[in-house]
């Protein structure tokens, strides 16, 4: 029969090897998320213009990230 510090013990190394365990799994599944889908910034959004053979005005570029960011609320 395990005594009770025993137990106490065992509970709370679980514990810790579960939150180190967890901590890297979410860390490496955040990584591979973004490298699959980075974030969009004005650079990336200029370039997109520029392959069109278009050149963006500043208010364009605003206007596409409020867009996106709109688009990513709902």
């Amino acid at each position: 029969m395990m005594e009770v510090w025993q137990a106490i013990l065992l509970a709370v190394g679980t514990l810790l090897i579960g939150g180190v365990a967890g901590f890297f799994i979410a860390r490496s599944w955040f990584k591979r998320t973004l490298e699959k889908n980075p974030p969009i910034d004005e650079t990336m959004i200029r370039e997109m213009f520029r392959q069109m053979g278009r050149t963006p005005s500043e208010k364009q570029v605003r206007q596409v990230l409020a867009s996106m960011k709109q688009s990513k609320g709902k």
